[in-house]
């Protein structure tokens, strides 16, 4: 379906930047369009029986889905790309590698929805899970059981961008032979590919940075191997819970620019953060490209960049909701990683899954906004976010 000479445009030699635009991009064979087509068919024809055909049902899969897969396998260097219905449901399949009686180790401030998933859904059908602090080795392995099949991260975690050495722990759980799952929502792979350092399976929520225009929901995950590759697609048929084709083409058309929003974002993600950092009413602010960020060596070294999500603490649950009330230039939501900046309150929004007494020990406090810096005027972001702190004194 795509054009050979995209190989030459796509391959490892070429920058980045041409990688991201050229992968999500290619050319339809047969009439030289510019963009992948979009395949609105549920069944596909069987010429004969004794050879059929590539696709057969769009469950099954799909030329418009497969070209988005394969886009995403080859910007994570992994072996195969798979497209689901959201980030949850890339990552609920992921999990269905394991079975009754397994044992899982998690980062212990995962997003509320993963949280959710293991302890309300997973841990019912005999999957127990550990949450621990994953940025110290010691206590990952001191959670290890018997029964241990493996090991989920996020890095930086959500909210609270703790950072985790990756290639640390997937070369201790290679050890144990534990499978290792990473979240890759907030780096992307334009800033992180969690696969060159030995992890086994990376998942996306599609809906954030990959598509970033608030406007697709969808979930990715990319393996590193062909025989997981045989695995989560025996799962992704049997499951079904695949993304649409419409969905499908509208992810590849945002991640055309993908890297150049990322840079945007993050350029003024940085000033944020430090701007952030001498605002009296701030009482801390969480951002790895800060000098004191508690594992920023280790980001450095395993990442290209800081991203473009700032978490601060602004003290209390009422003086957070007098910020979200007095903010005109972000939205007020769930969700990141748009085009438009978007600030959401994690303890109602992105774990409110997660019992409070455990979020607060997990520092997730009742002051704390997780900023998603977008596109719009650096000037414009701070000045709006300045007269809604000083609302707050």
């Amino acid at each position: 379906m795509i054009h050979p000479k995209e190989s030459r445009c796509t391959g490892p030699s070429r920058k980045l930047a041409t990688r991201v635009v050229r992968s999500a991009s290619g050319t339809d064979a047969r009439t030289g369009a510019s963009s992948v087509p979009i395949y609105q068919a549920s069944t596909f024809h069987h010429a004969s029986l004794e050879n059929p055909p590539e696709y057969d049902y769009t469950r099954s899969g799909n030329p418009t889905r497969q070209a988005l897969e394969d886009t995403i396998a080859q910007l994570e260097g992994g072996a195969r790309g798979f497209a689901f219905s959201s980030g949850m449901a890339a990552i609920s399949t992921a999990f269905m590698l394991l079975s009754n009686g397994d044992h899982v180790i998690c980062s212990e401030d995962v997003y509320g929805g993963t949280y959710r998933l293991l302890t309300t859904i997973l841990g019912r059908m005999g999957i127990e899970t550990t949450f621990v602090d994953a940025t110290d080795l010691g206590r990952l392995e001191a959670a290890r059981r018997p029964n241990t099949r493996a090991v989920f991260l996020e890095t930086p975690s959500n909210p609270t961008l703790k950072i985790t050495d990756i290639a640390a722990v997937a070369e201790w759980a290679k050890k144990h032979g534990l499978l290792t799952m990473l979240d890759n929502t907030f780096m992307t792979p334009c800033l992180q590919r969690p696969i060159e350092l030995g992890i086994d399976i990376v998942v996306h929520s599609a809906t954030k940075f990959l598509g970033g225009h608030s406007d697709v929901l969808a979930g990715l995950a990319v393996v590193s191997n062909e025989k997981l590759g045989h695995k989560l697609k025996h799962l992704q048929n049997a499951l079904g819970s695949v993304l649409g084709v419409q969905d499908s083409w509208l992810l590849m058309r945002g991640m055309k620019t993908l890297l150049a929003r990322m840079e945007c974002s993050e350029r003024s993600a940085r000033r944020l953060a430090d701007w952030l950092t001498r605002q009296s009413s701030v009482t801390r602010v969480y951002y790895p490209g800060l000098p004191d960020h508690p594992g920023r060596a280790i980001h450095e070294r395993q990442s290209q960049g800081y991203g473009a999500i700032v978490s601060f603490d602004v003290g209390s649950g009422e003086r957070a909701r007098r910020v979200l009330e007095h903010v005109t230039l972000p939205l007020v939501a769930v969700s990141l990683g748009a085009v438009e900046s978007i600030l959401s309150y994690p303890a109602m929004m992105s774990h409110a899954a997660m019992p409070r007494e455990i979020r607060l020990q997990r520092g997730i406090g009742d002051g704390l906004l997780r900023y998603s810096v977008g596109l719009e005027a650096l000037e414009d972001i701070l000045g709006d976010l300045e007269q809604a702190l000083k609302a707050t004194r």
